[in-house]
């Protein structure tokens, strides 16, 4: 009996409210009641059963589905692999019979049919032919370079003037990256930048852009290298070329303005960078977008707070060792600048506060976030309302007028001296946020608002991921990805100043940068002395002539040769 009137399932409470209204001859109400339905949804289920759309006593096991488009083809797949085609010449002989159906589908229709994969064989026997052959990738010789071209790449030649200010040859000899015999380390390292500037990802194939004159010519390269000469030159790189190279890439973002050399502010974070592929041979870290550790790679990003510059990236990291990454960025940039940093900004998870004290000792500041422990959240709550401060803070928003405690000297674990700790309430949280800094002297204020702006770098990080394809671990080009990090701060370099180049855009993200101009469709003109290069985006060509791009640029790579533009 309960059984019937307590039904354990929705199609069966369905079932027994429709019984009880139709055969036990119960009102509308008084069903709808019983099985806990209002009466416009009961009306709704006699309605729908009288109609015929409610099947309550449908097959156990169901046949499966078969898709009209695979069985229209079925025979004619049959009779093909009976005759010897593969899956690839199987999709196409349907295409050219009316009856069109991809690789995936094919290889479906064989497998219920049991076929066997057929065994892989020589070129000359296959019936289609060979997909056509790319040019060889090789330093570009001038004499043979065409009068007149077209290009899907003309807009990457807008990077050229301040990779050339940046003195990118120089860069690279200070890494000291191996060359081949036949391509210089110059050019493949613009190879690699000319993928990552351009918004085609690198899940794509490398084909897709190698023979493009365009990207050639900026890599000086008769075409560029294809998908595994450039995964073979990623790991002929180590980590000391990327150091070597990063230090002096600082250094001449300090020359040019666009990296503070004193008094400077660093925001640092670790970004986890998740592997797609089977059995990794890689440690476990948390992901943040999947809210759980995985086999990933983890990274680490400085950024300086000021120009909101990426400068410092590394992916030679391990559990053992990440925790130390902040002093070895510190070494970074003292042999890059000089100087040692102002401040830096982080996350309680950067590291630990054995090396807070080794910051304090060289005379760095830090600000950073204190884990609240359940004994910290009591002395929280146990802290007066005469104890918060309201302070004004310098942003738009609802969250502008915090509550902060001051507590000048705290003891922390693992710390031998004590710190400065801010305890601010009314910043969006439920619980409060607990800041601690060894600066004695900076105005609170100053300090939160500081640390508020330590976001900024979260979103370069995003840039990176949309713009630079950050998180394409398993792309087609598997590049070693302590290089891959090192070449994105490059990109997002060059981004940067290009972005203050073009008027209205100095606020613009890499990836409105690269689908606005950097992959810009146009014309090489090979005059001999100089290189000549048309854009022809018409929609923004008067952002493009009003830009503080220089006439010329004398190019280092292209042996000497000038370059410059002209807007369609």
């Amino acid at each position: 009996m309960e059984y019937f009137l307590s039904p354990a399932t929705p199609v069966q409470r369905r079932y027994e409210a429709l019984r009880a209204y139709l055969v036990e001859g119960l009102t509308r109400a008084e069903a709808a009641a019983r099985f806990g339905y209002t009466p416009a949804t009961m009306a709704s289920l006699i309605r729908d059963f009288r109609a015929g759309h409610l099947d309550f006593f449908g097959p156990r096991d169901p046949a499966r589905r078969r898709s009209p488009a695979k069985e229209r083809a079925r025979a004619r797949i049959i009779e093909l692999r009976q005759a010897g085609h593969s899956i690839v010449e199987i999709s196409e002989t349907l295409k050219n019979d009316g009856m069109a159906l991809n690789r995936t589908g094919v290889w479906e229709v064989l497998t219920e049919e049991g076929f066997e994969r057929l065994a892989t064989r020589p070129f000359r026997e296959r019936v289609l032919p060979r997909r056509a052959q790319l040019p060889r990738a090789e330093v570009l010789d001038f004499a043979n370079l065409p009068e007149v071209c077209d290009t899907l790449a003309a807009g990457l030649f807008l990077a050229v003037p301040d990779l050339v200010a940046l003195d990118l040859p120089a860069l690279v000899k200070a890494g000291g990256y191996p060359g081949t015999r036949v391509i210089p380390a110059i050019n493949y390292i613009l190879s690699l930048l000319a993928l990552k500037m351009v918004g085609m990802r690198r899940v794509s194939h490398v084909d897709d852009l190698a023979a493009d004159p365009g990207a050639a010519l900026f890599a000086g390269l008769t075409a560029l290298p294809k998908t595994t000469a450039l995964t073979t030159y990623s790991y002929r790189g180590e980590h000391a070329h990327q150091q070597r190279f990063l230090q002096a890439l600082d250094a001449s973002m300090i020359a040019s303005g666009m990296l503070t050399a004193e008094d400077a502010v660093f925001d640092l974070d670790f970004h986890t960078i998740m592997h797609w592929g089977r059995d990794p041979g890689l440690e476990k870290h948390y992901v943040p977008t999947r809210s759980q550790r995985s086999r990933s790679v983890l990274t680490f990003f400085a950024q300086d707070s000021a120009t909101h510059n990426l400068l410092y990236a590394n992916a030679d990291l391990s559990k053992a060792t990440q925790n130390r990454e902040v002093i070895a960025f510190c070494d970074h940039w003292l042999a890059a600048s000089g100087h040692e940093p102002a401040m830096l900004v982080m996350d309680q998870k950067v590291t630990t506060h054995a090396v807070l004290a080794e910051l304090d000792a060289r005379g760095i500041a830090f600000l950073t976030l204190r884990m609240r422990s359940a004994a910290l959240i009591a002395q929280i709550d146990a802290l007066p309302d005469t104890a918060f401060t309201t302070i004004v803070l310098d942003r738009p928003g609802r969250y502008r007028r915090p509550k902060v405690a001051e507590l000048a000297d705290v003891a922390i674990s693992g710390y031998p001296g004590t710190v400065r700790q801010f305890i601010v309430t009314g910043l969006g949280r439920d619980a409060p946020t607990v800041i601690i800094t060894n600066d004695r002297t900076t105005r609170a204020k100053t300090l939160i608002e500081t640390y508020a702006h330590r976001m900024c770098i979260e979103q370069r990080l995003a840039e990176a991921i949309a713009g630079f394809h950050l998180d394409a671990l398993a792309g087609a080009v598997n590049l070693n990805i302590d290089l891959d990090v090192t070449l994105t701060v490059l990109a997002s370099a060059i981004c940067a100043a290009l972005r203050k180049r073009l008027p209205g855009y100095a606020g613009a993200t890499p990836d409105t940068i690269q689908r606005r101009f950097l992959e810009t469709s146009g014309q090489i003109v090979n005059r001999g002395g100089h290189i000549l290069v048309r854009l022809n985006r018409r929609t923004y060509s008067p952002v493009l002539r009003h830009a503080d791009l220089p006439a010329t640029t004398t190019v280092p790579w292209w042996g000497g040769r000038q370059l410059k533009f002209e807007y369609i």
